[in-house]
């Protein structure tokens, strides 16, 4: 298998999912969740981002999953 990147943006978040298939170090599968600047917003001012490995952001989506599938 070959190298995989994607990235998705919102207004407000950019998305990226890489992945190396062949690599085996630590850190070489990530999916990071950045704000992107929005000068006179109250959500994200400057710039942040958050990476986790892949196996920390597939708990991630199965919190996300149960969480927005419970209906009130």
């Amino acid at each position: 298998m070959s190298n995989f990147y994607n990235e998705k943006s919102t207004s407000r978040f950019t998305f990226a999912v890489n992945r190396n298939y062949t690599a085996k170090q630590a850190g070489s599968n990530t999916v990071t969740i950045a704000t992107n600047p929005a000068e006179g917003s109250q959500y994200s001012i400057g710039q942040t981002s958050l990476t986790m490995t892949v196996k920390e952001a597939k708990v991630l989506q199965s919190f996300l999953n149960d969480s927005l599938a419970v209906q009130g």
